[in-house]
């Protein structure tokens, strides 16, 4: 009986050793070394190929071809976005997000919503009579959209080789197996090879396919780090539990930008389309309230107005919290730093909550300024101007620093009937404000901004 050979791989970026490990050394994380069997291949690799091969050669780079490239259209508008105008033939793309956060009802949405193309939904995680269901309570019918449920990597391009789908989709990468390597499906070996066997799959044929995956705990999509860097597209689905709206993010982009953003919002009858986010992420209240701000901020090429809330009081328990909610709790300590030690203003023995409306993270510097009215305005218990909103950059001397594409948000902020803006004085280079009928107030410090809002 032959021996059977074992190798040690790390879960987190894919590196092997021959013996167990405490410390990788790749990618310096600790106990992420699991033993998994190796054997050689079985069989030939020869389904893989699905079209015949060139001839292969070197080209100087002036005498290679350029051919236009037409975009798939999905349908979905947020989506073609978060792509770059559509999904390009033969990309691989991944999409990650936390247990029941709906991707696979993105995914359903798309297979069902793209006209006069064969779409194959391969599920190794639920049975074909689920998907069905879905499909009923989502509302949406696509003749040209074929369920297939396995997990056997061979059987699947078999599949697809008889169908010749235009696009194909996988939920979930983690479930599937190739008869190539002897572990069990969601092994470091297997997503890697089963990758590696969609990755050839789809530029071979021009075919475009979405590979569901899942998340571990600290957020990062599980499997190998050489996943993110094989595919195309990564796209993060995240959102939170107790509110309705979704967030399709773009980490990675070979195809367009990789800072875009899609917004859905979670119904009964699946993921609806925000058309304007700034519309819904705003409070309708007519009530003056203090620690209350409008950020307005820019997700790749998209502006939005988020309304900021604050809520300063005195440590009950003798020490100060910090909390923050869509704010990078490290940002938040900086600024309050900044307040305190440049402005002169007490918040070291107070509690201070952060808290951005609608569960959405913001990751814009231009909300600085918004955090810092918001802050103080209930520190100070003295309400903010509805009309006023807020772009700006704080320096750790307390200098209020400019922001891109000024005239795009100013733009934004002057459609939802905002009188005032408040923005750096250094944004006035190239920037034509006659162009606007909202008043531009611009200011350096800090103190200028106290000023201008409290007296």
């Amino acid at each position: 009986m032959a021996k059977v050979k074992t190798v040690f791989y790390c879960q987190n970026c894919g590196a092997q050793s021959p013996k167990w490990v405490g410390h990788c050394t790749s990618c310096n994380s600790w106990n992420t070394f699991v033993e998994e069997v190796v054997q050689q291949e079985k069989e030939p690799r020869g389904h893989l190929h699905f079209i015949a091969a060139a001839e292969k050669k070197a080209w100087p780079v002036q005498e290679v071809e350029i051919a236009e490239v037409q975009r798939i259209l999905s349908g979905d508008e947020e989506l073609d976005r978060v792509l770059g105008g559509g999904i390009v033939p033969g990309s691989l793309v991944l999409i990650g997000g936390e247990p029941g956060i709906g991707k696979s009802t993105l995914m359903l949405q798309l297979a069902l919503h793209v006209k006069d193309k064969k779409v194959l939904y391969v599920s190794g995680e639920e049975s074909g009579q689920q998907l069905r269901m879905r499909a009923e309570r989502i509302g949406l019918e696509n003749k040209e959209c074929y369920i297939f449920t396995e997990t056997d990597t061979h059987d699947i391009f078999k599949q697809a080789k008889e169908l010749s789908p235009d696009i194909l989709i996988i939920d979930s990468i983690q479930t599937l197996q190739t008869a190539t390597i002897e572990s069990s499906a969601g092994s470091v070996s297997q997503i890697r090879e089963c990758a590696s066997e969609f990755q050839k799959y789809c530029k071979q044929t021009g075919v475009p396919v979405f590979l569901i995956g899942h998340i571990t705990k600290d957020g990062s999509i599980a499997g190998p780090k050489v996943l993110e860097h094989m595919v195309d597209t990564v796209l993060q689905f995240e959102g939170d539990r107790n509110h309705n709206f979704r967030i399709l993010r773009g980490i990675k982009n070979r195809f367009g930008p990789a800072s875009e953003l899609g917004i859905y919002e979670m119904h009964s009858t699946g993921l609806a389309e925000v058309k304007n986010p700034s519309d819904v992420l705003l409070s309708h209240s007519q009530e003056d309230v203090s620690g209350v701000s409008i950020a307005v901020t820019l997700e790749g090429m998209r502006p939005m107005l988020i309304e900021v809330q604050s809520l300063v009081s005195s440590a009950a328990y003798g020490t100060p919290q910090r909390s923050a909610t869509g704010f990078d709790l490290r940002r938040l300590n900086m600024l309050l730093a900044v307040l305190e030690k440049r402005c002169g203003f007490r918040l070291g023995v107070k509690d201070v909550f952060l808290n951005m409306a609608g569960g959405i993270r913001v990751e814009d510097p231009a909300s600085d300024l918004a955090v810092v009215v918001a802050v103080l305005s209930s520190s100070e218990d003295i309400p903010c101007n509805k009309k006023y909103c807020f772009s700006a950059e704080v320096g750790l001397s307390g200098e209020i620093r400019p922001v891109s594409r000024i005239e795009q948000r100013i733009g934004e902020a002057e459609k939802l009937g905002f009188e005032h803006m408040v923005i750096s004085k250094y944004n006035t280079k190239s920037l034509d404000a006659s162009r606007f009928g909202i008043k531009l107030h611009y200011v350096a410090n800090i103190e200028d901004v106290f000023r201008l809002l409290f007296g």
